[in-house]
């Protein structure tokens, strides 16, 4: 059977629930679809390019959206830190360098870089080798936050354990010494005489923001949470998410995690578009399109790349961001296609109390139909060829 033939059925199903209700005739044209096929009184909203109103279904209603929060979260971090901002992890010695050891403790000055995992270890222990460094009598301390692999290292024990030579992911190329020559033995206690000032060892600069979030929205990373606190934390995230709307719309927007967990947070559809059409400006007058922050369905990887892959609308047609908290009853699907008919249109399927295999099979569903009726082609896009991690630099 063609995918036409299987698109007939919810089409049909959209124009007899038109026909068989006059007191919605004026209804923005595909609403009856977006109820058929996601649900009545499930949150669907799609806006034209223009402006048009194309599907509004419990629109106003704000429910919890997951990880579409992390659209208010990207926003406004490029807001208040710029696209090329990079995060700065300084590794400092805090006593005297001598035969390969550093008499004292070995200090990190964090700044809360969200990207710093393995690869970023790495790439700081081989600058420390070249620098011929092999011992720390000392031990790893940190000031400022410090985040590792994506969780909080106030401590700094995972990043100590990185940097003793639990990296996985070593490189094995010509130019990279072994990990077994690498890796620092720490000690157990700070010796040698403390140095007002401790000597530059090592600056790490992270990838610059607009690469990191292109990134962690693929894998959809809940490590924006703690992102969002080199802004203020999530009452930063959720002012800048207001002032980025309608005032109308304000009142529906709730944000106390900038990754979208907890039970607090809340988000309307036609928010959520609105959220989605602020960072499509945003971005676009950075000279950029939403593919540089957010992932495109079935090319990049991550939670897209195995969805939205059937004609017509198919592999490169969607960018966009997924949201799932099972434990909240709450799935959903922003994002936007560039269409023929309409220009870029923006929508967002915010599904509550539907489990989430059936959420996903909807949203998938009515996009699908979208995407045909409206003429989408897929955007012009190229995934990178090199990680995000290669462009970090170190000196």
């Amino acid at each position: 059977m063609t995918a036409a033939r299987l698109r007939l059925p919810a089409l049909f199903l959209a124009l007899a629930l038109a026909l068989a209700a006059p007191a919605r005739a004026a209804e923005p044209p595909y609403t009856a679809l977006a109820r058929a096929l996601a649900g009545a009184g499930q949150g669907v909203y799609a806006v034209a390019e223009d402006g048009t109103v194309l599907a509004s279904e419990a629109a106003a209603r704000a429910v919890h959206p997951a990880s579409v929060t992390k659209i208010a979260t990207t926003l406004a971090l490029l807001e208040r830190l710029g696209p090329e901002h990079r995060f700065t992890t300084r590794v400092l010695a805090d006593g005297a360098v001598a035969g390969g050891v550093l008499h004292g403790d070995l200090v990190v000055e964090a700044t809360g870089d969200p990207f710093l995992v393995d690869e970023g270890a790495a790439t700081i222990l081989r600058r420390l080798h070249a620098l011929g460094l092999r011992r720390v009598a000392g031990r790893l301390v940190v000031r400022g936050p410090l985040l590792f692999d994506w969780r909080r290292d106030p401590d700094g024990r995972a990043l100590a354990r990185a940097l003793g030579g639990a990296i996985p992911s070593w490189p094995t190329a010509p130019d990279w010494p072994p990990l077994r020559e690498a890796a620092l033995a720490f000690g157990e206690a700070k010796r040698g005489e403390r140095h007002a000032a401790p000597a530059p060892l090592v600056v790490y600069r992270s990838p610059p923001l607009l690469a990191i979030v292109k990134a962690l929205n693929g894998y959809s990373n809940n490590v924006f949470h703690f992102a969002a606190d080199a802004i203020g934390g999530a009452s930063a995230v959720q002012s800048a998410a207001r002032a980025a709307v309608p005032p109308d719309l304000r009142g529906e927007i709730l944000v106390e995690n900038g990754a979208g967990a907890g039970v607090v947070n809340r988000i309307s559809p036609r928010a959520a578009v609105a959220l989605l059409e602020a960072l499509r400006r945003k971005v676009a007058s950075l000279g950029h399109d939403l593919t540089a922050v957010l992932p495109v369905s079935g090319i990049d990887p991550g939670t897209l790349r195995e969805r939205l892959l059937a004609p017509p609308a198919g592999r490169g047609m969607v960018v966009g961001k997924t949201g799932t908290y099972g434990s909240e009853g709450a799935s959903g699907l922003a994002g936007a296609l560039r269409t023929t008919r309409y220009g870029v249109v923006t929508f967002a399927i915010l599904n509550r109390g539907v489990p989430v295999p059936e959420a996903r099979r909807r949203q998938d569903a009515l996009v699908t139909e979208l995407a045909a009726a409206l003429g989408a082609e897929p955007w012009p896009y190229a995934r990178a060829a090199a990680p995000a991690f290669d462009q970090a630099e170190v000196r």
